[in-house]
């Protein structure tokens, strides 16, 4: 045999002997540092993978070689690295320990767009797997087949979405992993829970793992939180500089200081972070430092590693190298009077679940708490000090009758009840709208004389037997500042949304300015008003006494509806014995109009502060223009007296 014949040959036998070499005594952290590359086209910082950049994964990646370990769950927020985790998860069982894999995200497109973004540049940028994995370079017809089935010697690939139940129970799998958890579908088809599913794929290998990595959602209702609970419960804590003990970063031991800015006429906070406080030591520690610090995960139930065979970890969003505190802290500031948009920002940003806040208080008990307010006062407290600064109303309309309230409104979300009544009439009854001019353009007045006005009062439009009519009445009292609005159930519609002009009638040049509301937001927010117990932000004040209409029938229809959880979303349902809901709804529209006006509260203090007889000389700049096209036509004139 030649010599060149020879070195083929040589070459040849290498090859094949590779294939009988055992696989290296690696972790996964350890095979991702030696094998891993960042694409530039699916990463911000491409190059070579350095687990150090992100420490508090480690520990994740070698829970996965650990033998007693069969499940890992792991709930973080969002720019923490979790795809990335679970892409080295993924190619490292392609290269040292190869099996059938069943990689699970919420939906079928969802998982075709991850393996074409995400698993293809990272298993192309990767030279251990080149020539491993067939139909990476495929193109046309042949790449469209590839993108949800990868093989590869010793094994398959299998992406399917969690609304496949054809996917999920066709094919037994060594490995199963479940990308984004609380986002699955309800159920598969009739099959029932996906994850039950693709757990059963297991049950015949003796050495199957599985990974679940999710956002949380909804406190009780989240699939995540019941497999971290099920495990080892570990939360990751950080060292600190000054006192050398052991404490997870939490946003309420931020300490920033902010201030709220207009820029092009859009508000938006200025924010300066002054560190972390130690919650042992209470000394400040700067973001930079607190980021550099050492860090270690501390078990709450380290015993679950023997029962269930599970670890769980639990990540928050202030550890993330790539989300600064400031901008955390800004969004929180530009979204905690929203609570959907709130919501998002606890699940994805820091981590946190949402909890929906139920009313654990019955209606007597909140009826003892109403207040003894003046007999000889409309409003109670002092005028521009600690009383209501603006009025608004909402109206629920009935086909025999409107109900209505009228709400005060000071600094912070703090609340009065003013008024609370019936009208008895038809929406179409000119009448039944003149006794609501009577109610919404009188003076309420503190003890002192000084009084306020409503400033804004929305009624609801949702019947579709009168909206014209309702449509008319309120085009007719614009200057009134009385505009029409309609409740949106739909989870995710943001509270209030800016005026539109719409059409009523046959006559297409008529026109009405309509709200539309998010009611379930604005429902959240009255319910966790309820459950403040100490006068400030957020609390309701209640006035004692059938008179001013707070009997024991309003407060059973304030409290007539509850947050109920269905497969991660949040349903406002009425509750037994609770038939009627209109109090809960009026006050709803009071508290939207509130928040359409955005009065400048310190201005209007000031304004009842001041000496009556100057009333002639000031400028009526109380309020702010409404965001609607309604107040463009004219600012809003004084609403006090």
């Amino acid at each position: 045999m030649s010599d060149p014949a020879k070195t083929r040959l040589a070459a040849v036998l290498r090859k094949c002997a590779k294939n009988w070499l055992p696989p290296e005594e690696l972790t996964v952290d350890e095979w991702a540092d030696k094998y891993r590359f960042l694409d530039s086209a699916a990463s911000a910082e491409p190059g070579l993978w350095r687990t150090s950049r992100v420490p508090y994964m480690r520990e994740i990646m070698r829970a996965f070689t650990e033998p007693k370990v069969s499940e890992i769950a792991v709930v973080a927020p969002s720019q923490v690295s979790k795809t990335e985790l679970l892409l080295n998860v993924v190619l490292f069982i392609i290269d040292q320990d190869p099996g059938t894999i069943l990689y699970v995200m919420p939906t079928k497109e969802s998982a075709e767009e991850f393996s074409e973004l995400r698993l293809k540049p990272a298993m192309l940028a990767c030279k251990r797997l080149r020539g491993k994995v067939r139909g990476m370079k495929e193109a046309g017809k042949n790449a469209n087949s590839h993108k949800l089935r990868k093989k590869f010697p010793g094994g398959m690939l299998f992406l399917a979405g969690s609304n496949s139940p054809t996917s999920l129970s066709s094919k037994p799998a060594r490995y199963v992993i479940a990308d984004e958890l609380d986002r699955f579908s309800f159920s598969a088809g009739r099959d029932g829970d996906p994850w039950e599913l693709a757990k059963r794929r297991q049950v015949t290998f003796y050495n199957a793992k599985r990974v679940a990595v999710s956002t949380p959602t909804v406190k009780g209702a989240s699939q995540i939180e019941f497999l971290y609970n099920r495990g080892t419960q570990e939360r990751w804590q950080t060292r600190c500089p000054r006192c050398g003990e052991y404490h997870e970063i939490r946003f309420d031991d931020i300490r920033f200081k902010s201030r709220q800015v207009e820029v092009a006429g859009r508000k938006t906070w200025n924010v300066h972070i002054d560190g972390w406080r130690c919650p042992g030591c209470g000394e400040i520690i700067s973001e930079e430092e607190a980021k550099g610090a050492e860090g270690r995960w501390e078990a709450t139930d380290a015993e679950a590693l023997k029962r269930t065979h599970t670890r769980s970890f639990w990540l928050t969003g202030f550890v993330s190298p790539w989300r600064g505190w400031r901008e955390i802290v800004r969004e929180f500031l530009e979204v905690k009077e929203f609570p959907d948009r709130l919501k998002v920002w606890k699940n994805t940003t820091v981590g946190e679940l949402w909890e929906p806040r139920t009313v654990h208080m019955t209606e007597k008990e909140l009826m003892a708490r109403a207040e003894k307010y003046p007999e000889s006062a409309d409003l109670p407290g002092e005028a521009g000090m600690t009383g209501p600064l603006v009025l608004t109303c909402g109206v629920d309309c009935q086909h025999t009758y409107l109900q209505y309230e009228i709400v005060g409104w000071g600094r912070y979300g703090e609340s009065w009840g003013v008024k609370s009544g019936y009208i008895r009439g038809k929406p179409d009854d000119d009448e039944t709208w003149a006794q609501l001019d009577d109610i919404i353009g009188r003076v309420y007045r503190f003890e002192n004389g000084r009084g306020l006005r409503v400033a804004l009062t929305l009624v609801d439009s949702g019947d579709g037997r009168y909206t014209n009519d309702i449509a008319l009445r309120t085009s007719q009292r614009m200057s009134k500042r009385v505009f029409a609005c309609k409740g949106v159930g739909r989870p995710d519609f943001p509270f209030i949304t800016a005026g539109k002009l719409i059409p009523f009638g046959r006559d297409k040049t008529k026109k009405y300015w309509l709200y539309n509301i998010g009611v379930n937001a604005g429902k959240t927010a009255i319910m966790d008003s309820v459950e403040v117990e100490t006068p400030g932000a957020h609390y309701m004040h209640l006035p004692e006494g059938e008179e001013r209409g707070y009997d024991l029938k309003w407060y059973i229809g304030l409290l007539s509806e509850t947050a109920v959880s269905h497969g991660g979303v949040v349903r406002w349902e009425v509750l037994p014995g609770h038939d009627r809901n209109e109090a809960l709804d009026c006050r709803n529209y009071a508290l939207a109009a509130v928040h359409i006006l955005e009065p400048n509260f310190d201005a209007i203090a000031k304004a009842l502060l001041s000496d009556p007889a100057e009333k002639k000389t000031r400028k009526k700049t109380a309020m702010k223009p409404m965001r609607a096209g309604a107040g463009r036509r004219s600012r809003i004139a004084s609403e006090f007296d």
